[in-house]
Formats: C-alpha cells, structure tokens, sequence
C-alpha cells in the first residue's frame, strides 16, 4: 500500500498496545499522527477512498483486539490539543485532554467542571457524549468542527450528531478536530473546591492506579450519576455486577475490579481476549441474575486472533426464542 506525503508522522503495521490505557492490542495497518489540520486534510484527501480509516484519542475507552486494526488510524496530538476562552465559551482541540479543559476554564471563572474526572480527550467526549454529576457534554455542546471522509472541512451541530446517553451519531471515517462549549460563570475558587472534591471522591471509589478504561458497562438506568445524595443505584452498572457476585471476578489477566465492580482491569498480563470474554461473560450472568442486558461503554475494534469472543447474550437470546 502506497500512502500520501505527509507531514506528521506515517508508521506502518504500528503496534497500538502503548498507545491505549488497557495496553493490549494488534497493530494497525498505519498509524497518521497528522501535523495540522491542513495535513489531515490533505491526507484524507489523497487516500484512496477505499481504505478505512479510525480516528483514536489517547485510548482511554478502547479495546482494540488482538489481531489489530485493517485500516488507518489517525491519533490527534499537540496540533490539536489547543484550548481557547471566548467570553462564556471555550474551544478545545480534539486532543486537549478533559481535566485540562475543566481546569482551564474554571481558572477563567467557568463552569465546565463534570470533565475533570471524566478520562480521555474531547474528541472522544464528545463522540461518547460523555457526562458525570448530571452532566453531560450535549448540555454545553455549541458546535464541532470536523474533516470528512474526502478532507473537507464541515461544522457540526448538536442535530447532526444526534447527542444521547454515550452515543452520538458521526459519518464513517469523518474527524473531528476541535469543539466548542457554553458554559455558566462561577466563582473560580468554588470552580477549584468542586474538582478537588470530585477528584477525591473519585480516587476513593474508583482503581485510578490500574491499568483500566473507565466504565466498563453503560448504566441500565440510562443515564450518569449524578453525585447527589438522593442518587438510586438500583439500576446501576457496578450493583448489577455486585448482585451477581463478579466483584473481583477473573478470566486470564482480565478483573473486574475490587475496588469498582464496573472497571475492567488488565492486572498486567490480560490480552485483549481475556478483556473481551470477561465482559461478555458478566453480561450473560447480569442477564441471568437480574434479566438486563448490560451495554458496552467500551469501545472494541479491530479483528480477533485465532477464536472470536463470543456475544455473551447471544446463547441467552436463543433460549428465549425456544422457549
């Protein structure tokens, strides 16, 4: 395969394991790390239109199998991590990690602080609708900007992508490049005293020391803790998984943690695989427990090595129709 000049970094058959909080993971068939947004949008430009590309973040929500990736992956990084405040509104590079965001403008005296503990970038906050504390980054949303598929430059609104509970709607192979956001005046040392607070009770709660990729499941519920005192967590992802006895639950290297039930964790020698069939086979035995079927948060791409994992409700689906 012949690929266009570029002026960022192009490494071939480039193995992602390092480049993803799980550590796990094939190589993909290239890996672009564009310079600027001209340079991707030349890139996607001259890329003949039948190969796949995917856009990748810092890792912070990705599985990515170990047989790899048949495509380009494109990794934004310090020519789109830029964050810039305009009265109440901030825009941020895809690549500008969330705490930063949160920290920035609440130094500014606004109020984006659901995304300090929130792991990854804002490309993927925003691809994943992401939210915490009741919430959520389509409440702030304004607009994204975004290269197609043929390196055109577009806007985006909040009806184009569609915002709902982590998913968001996107045109296969189109890359977005930068967001912007709304968001209320406060006092800058509340700001500060609120994500200290957060942190804490996240670092309290939750493996931040493990190698993990933030929540493994959705909530049933259909929506985010909210933080609040009043907060139910019959139908959360992490009591689900306690109530059918998986705290702490093993397959190869992969745990769901101790310390979180709803955090998978790669106890340093978990593959892919091991991941990928310890998720699956919480989702059957929460179906069977408690009759829901839990929905990946996760991201999982690329192509198995040697046996597919096996969708753990599947079996269960099959049953049902027979009865």
């Amino acid at each position: 395969m012949t690929y266009p000049d570029v002026r960022g970094t192009l490494s071939e058959q480039r193995a992602l394991a390092d480049l993803t909080w799980l550590r796990v993971g094939g190589p993909a068939d290239a890996l672009f790390q564009p310079a600027d947004l001209a340079d991707l949008q030349s890139f996607l430009a001259a890329l003949d239109a039948s190969v796949a590309v995917f856009p990748m973040g810092v890792g912070s929500n990705l599985i990515v199998r170990d047989g790899g990736i048949r495509a380009v992956v494109i990794r934004m990084g310090r020519g789109f991590n830029q964050i810039a405040i305009d009265g109440t509104r901030i825009t941020a590079g895809v690549a500008a990690l969330d705490a930063h965001v949160a920290r920035k403008a609440a130094a500014a005296g606004l109020d984006l602080t659901f995304l300090r503990t929130i792991p990854g970038a804002i490309g993927g906050a925003v691809r994943m609708n992401a939210g915490c504390y009741g919430s959520y980054v389509a409440d702030h949303f304004v607009s994204a900007q975004a290269v197609t598929r043929a390196g055109e430059l577009v806007t985006l609104t909040s009806d184009d992508l569609q915002f709902r509970y982590r998913q968001t709607e996107l045109p296969e192979g189109w890359v977005i490049v930068e967001a912007t956001f709304e968001a209320e005046a406060a006092d800058p040392e509340m700001l500060e005293a609120r994500m200290a607070d957060q942190l804490a009770k996240r670092d309290a709660s939750q493996p931040v020391k493990e190698r993990s990729a933030g929540s493994t499941f959705r909530n049933p519920a259909g929506f985010s803790s909210t933080g609040q005192a009043d907060d139910s967590h019959e139908l959360k992802a992490w009591k689900v998984i306690d109530d059918a006895g998986l705290r702490g639950f093993a397959i190869g290297g992969a745990q769901m943690s101790e310390k979180h039930s709803n955090f998978m964790i790669n106890t340093g020698v978990a593959t892919a695989h091991d991941l990928e069939t310890l998720g699956e086979t919480v989702r059957k035995r929460v179906f069977q427990n408690a009759g829901l079927a839990l929905q990946w948060e996760i991201k999982r791409v690329g192509e198995f090595l040697g046996d597919p994992v096996e969708d753990g409700l599947a079996s269960e689906s099959s049953t049902e129709q027979n009865a």
